[in-house]
């Protein structure tokens, strides 16, 4: 699995543990539901600038938010 697909899925989950829909957390964040959704299906590369304001949204640090999303070599 890609990295990307991996952090789209630790976005997901940390969306369903604040009981969160997409559109909660795209208000949080300040970023387009649309792309919300893109990036937990792993079809967005996102910038490091949305990756804080999402970190922001949770209350997190971007350590946190990255905690189990490993890259895989060659990839």
């Amino acid at each position: 699995m890609r990295a990307v697909e991996q952090l789209g899925m630790r976005i997901a989950y940390l969306r369903k543990q604040k009981g969160w829909s997409q559109e909660d957390l795209s208000l949080e964040a300040n970023v387009n539901k649309n792309y919300i959704s893109d990036l937990e299906r792993g079809t967005r590369n996102p910038s490091l600038e949305i990756l804080e304001r999402i970190a922001d949204a949770f209350g997190i640090t971007l350590e946190v938010l990255f905690r189990g999303v490993e890259t895989i070599p060659g990839i």
